[in-house]
């Protein structure tokens, strides 16, 4: 069995994050760190429980980016991944999430996975949308926000309970090959060994230049980027509950609130 999870670097704090009074987009700072997308580390996590199950799965990463993306790849294989992919894409304006689930489904439509394992979102654009394009690029069926999986081989399918809106959970069976979008909180994912992360530094990274994929054009562009303007601030009511209610009153009749 061949896994794939997508993985993303994003920045560590929004501290170290500043807008460009030029462009009007995001730009770091010299002190700006980048870490893994802590919703792929679930992903991760549970594409090497099913490793650890089943010793002869193969388990492969996979990130777009540029130079620094390596960084966050190999931390990947300290915590246990066979083999990194990083497509390496030295694009600086902003890439939708169609444009990066059409370079991954250029880079992965013929290696034949099994599985195709993301984050439920990531925590930069929060958009909750890569996982389920690149099934629909792939013609893959798939199940988001996923909160566990049951792999049946010989029926070359997969169950899964999944998350809906209002708390509710959903089984569904797919059939291999197939996407999933893992929830956070499935598991604990795991922190590398030092051995282990020490022993990354040794294994090669595959490694494909955006340009070389065949994609279409981007469908949605990012204007600008600003800070949302502080909404109107709250007011506390002192007294007694009689009073707080009168007062309250008051306010909204001003307000024309009540009649």
């Amino acid at each position: 069995m061949k896994i794939l999870v997508c993985i993303k670097q994003v920045p560590d704090s929004t501290d170290t994050l500043q807008i460009d009074g030029q462009t009007g987009f995001l730009s770091y700072t010299s002190n700006t760190a980048f870490r893994m997308n802590r919703f792929d580390e679930f992903a991760l996590e549970e594409a090497l429980l099913i490793k650890e199950k089943r010793p002869e799965t193969q388990v492969d990463v996979l990130s777009v980016g540029p130079e620094r993306v390596s960084a966050t790849v190999q931390r990947a294989m300290g915590m246990g991944a066979d083999h990194g992919i990083h497509i390496l894409d030295r694009t600086n304006a902003y890439r939708s999430p169609f444009t990066v689930a059409s370079l991954i489904a250029a880079c992965v439509h013929q290696r034949n996975c099994d599985l195709i394992m993301t984050g439920v979102m990531a925590e930069d654009t929060m958009a909750s949308q890569t996982g389920q394009i690149i099934a629909a690029l792939l013609d893959l069926p798939c199940a988001s926000s996923v909160i566990k999986e049951e792999l049946r081989p010989k029926r070359a399918e997969v169950a899964v309970e999944r998350e809906t809106e209002g708390g509710n959970r959903e089984e569904v069976r797919l059939k291999m090959p197939a996407v999933l979008t893992i929830q956070p909180g499935i598991n604990f994912p795991r922190y590398p060994s030092f051995s282990k992360v020490m022993r990354a530094r040794t294994y090669a990274q595959e490694l494909i230049r955006a340009e070389d994929l065949a994609i279409e054009k981007p469908r949605e562009f990012c204007r600008r980027v600003w800070i949302p303007e502080s909404g109107p601030q709250g007011m506390l009511i002192e007294g007694s509950p009689r009073e707080k209610a009168q007062k309250l009153i008051e306010i909204l009749h001003e307000k024309s609130l009540l009649t």
